[in-house]
């Protein structure tokens, strides 16, 4: 038996006799202490970035902490609640297909507001591009030259929009940011995936347990086929007698065009957007996801000035947050726990992280 595992069990297990003075313990050496056995207890603490708002969307900046009252999984939690002050960690994700070419010239003009309006004094952040890629332009920093030339390099590529393996990529590199940090993911795209290999429920999973806050600034789309280059024409598989016209109509390719849809073998790509944007009416697009199951919101643009105060409102949430924490009474309970906050006065709008995944830890 080794002097450190009889010193342990001494401590541990050892009396002494009645009448008999307890002899002093021997002093270790570093490399006897480090072989001692450490218990260590661990806490889990939840944290809940909340936004209050009053009846016109003011940001309502004087509520006390007693006022507020949140609820984990049925059960009212003790709470500590703080004005946002953590420094903030955002990856910004970047469409840069060639849908978006038309408005890619306004995206890469945000450096100075994400450096002045959103990160703050001790905030930093990284810069992502993608399409069928997902390019790391700028990693982590929080020197507005470096977001300039970061933004300056990012040109439109391919016809892929690959924005789910852009936010599993997002709250990878969130992940290795320090824990005390706020971290957030803004988006700057169209409101569909194309061409992901990562599914959304993976995305969606990686935000959750990463506790990551997503914002989106959404890409108008019918803006971008309007104002988005065509590809060049494809050749008509069928020659143009071949296609049946109505009696008395000559068979040449301006006829064909009118009475078919199609151009040099292309479907008219408006009339194609349209009918994706009604059945978007019926199907939540991937950013409203995000968004809503992460306590974020989607905004969207037409013009700079609209870019510029979207990005203004969106670092005015992020600083004018309440930071609610607490360590949850219910631990034993694992998988998912719905919350809900509350403020103890009439006429105001709380929002928050709708809920978050937990092991199950004995008690």
């Amino acid at each position: 038996m080794s002097l450190t595992r009889r010193t342990f069990t001494s401590l541990a297990l050892g009396a002494p006799l009645l009448g008999q003075e307890k002899p002093p313990a021997p002093a270790l050496t570093p490399e006897e202490q480090e072989g001692l056995a450490t218990i260590r207890t661990f806490v889990r603490f939840v944290v809940a970035p909340t936004t209050v708002t009053d009846e016109d969307g003011r940001y309502v900046s004087d509520i006390q902490p007693h006022e507020f009252r949140l609820v984990d999984r049925g059960k009212e939690q003790k709470l500590r609640v703080d004005l946002a002050f953590q420094p903030l960690e955002i990856v910004v994700c970047i469409q840069a297909n060639n849908t978006v070419e038309p408005v890619l010239d306004k995206i890469k003009q945000i450096g100075p507001l994400l450096e002045n309006l959103v990160l703050g004094e001790k905030g930093q952040a990284a810069i992502l591009a993608f399409d069928h890629r997902v390019r790391t332009m700028q990693d982590f920093t929080n020197d507005g030259a470096l977001f300039k030339k970061a933004l300056a390099k990012i040109n439109a590529g391919s016809t892929t929009s690959a924005m789910n393996d852009a936010v599993v990529m997002a709250a990878r590199m969130l992940r290795n940011r320090p824990a005390d940090h706020r971290k957030v993911v803004l988006l700057i795209a169209e409101t569909r995936d194309k061409g992901s290999e990562a599914k959304t429920r993976q995305a969606l999973l990686d935000l959750q347990f990463g506790n990551i806050a997503v914002y989106s600034v959404n890409i108008n789309r019918l803006v971008t086929s309007l104002l988005t280059k065509a590809q060049p024409p494809r050749p008509d598989p069928l020659p143009v007698g071949a296609r049946h016209l109505p009696a008395g109509a000559l068979a040449t390719p301006e006829t064909i065009s009118q009475q078919t849809g199609i151009y040099n073998g292309n479907v008219v790509p408006l009339a194609v957007e349209i009918l994706r944007q009604v059945k978007s009416i019926f199907v939540d697009n991937q950013l409203e996801v995000f968004t809503k199951f992460t306590g974020g919101t989607e905004r969207s643009f037409l013009t700079y000035k609209d870019l510029e105060r979207v990005i203004a409102d969106i670092g005015q949430e992020l600083h004018s947050q309440y930071l609610i924490s607490y360590s949850p009474n219910n631990t034993e309970e694992g998988g998912f726990h719905p919350i809900t906050v509350d403020v103890l006065r009439t006429g105001l709008k709380v929002r928050t992280r709708p809920g978050y995944w937990m092991a199950a830890i004995p008690q």
